[in-house]
């Protein structure tokens, strides 16, 4: 998706350390894996939801024939 060379990598983490300072760098990394997880399990729970919705969509039609 995003092709990022290691030059790009590295202006990136000079900017964030310019930005946010060497102390918060580590703070402000922790922070946003913290919420790539909690997206990514969100996802997992829709998709499940999304996965269950159908299960019941499919065993309705048979009910009602019955």
């Amino acid at each position: 998706m995003f092709d990022i060379g290691f030059s790009e990598l590295l202006v990136i983490l000079l900017v964030a350390l310019l930005l946010f300072g060497a102390k918060r760098v580590p703070e402000v990394a922790r922070a946003i894996g913290q919420s790539v997880n909690a997206f990514k399990n969100g996802l997992k729970e829709a998709s499940r939801n999304v996965e269950e919705a159908k299960t019941e969509a499919k065993k309705l039609p048979e009910e009602s024939k019955t």
